[in-house]
């Protein structure tokens, strides 16, 4: 049986790696943990887990076909556990950098049903900040 413990990490296929790696960097609090420029790849620590930023361009990120764009995309979401989640203060973060907000909510994830904030990476692709459980 296999059993999953947690997600290891996400590959993003991107067409702007710079504009990419400041987002996740910069507005996410991720960082830099290993890079390897001949195949195009960034490595980013998110957490316990990895978010992969492949350049389209690159000898990886060949392999994938079109880049993504208006008519799809490489993935629908990537959900991020927030610690010490405080909504006003995400909010009001991303909003100073210029980030496009989706929908709030209430949903349902790996911990159970807590808040959670929809919002979208340079590239648009979908980012779920995701807040702890609610008791109950």
């Amino acid at each position: 049986m296999i059993r999953i413990g947690e997600i290891d990490h996400v590959v993003l296929r991107v067409c702007d790696l710079d504009a990419m790696q400041r987002f996740y960097c910069d507005v996410l609090g991720c960082r830099e943990e290993r890079r390897q420029d001949e195949i195009g790849l960034v490595q980013l620590r998110a957490g316990a887990s990895l978010i992969d930023l492949v350049s389209v361009d690159g000898r990886i990120g060949r392999h994938g076909g079109a880049p993504p764009g208006v008519e799809g995309h490489n993935m629908d979401h990537v959900c991020l556990r927030v610690e010490d989640y405080d909504e006003a203060a995400i909010l009001a973060h991303l909003r100073a950098h210029g980030v496009r907000i989706g929908d709030l909510g209430m949903r349902y994830g790996a911990k159970g049903e807590g808040p959670s904030i929809y919002l979208y990476d340079p590239q648009g692709n979908m980012i779920e900040l995701k807040g702890p459980p609610h008791p109950g």
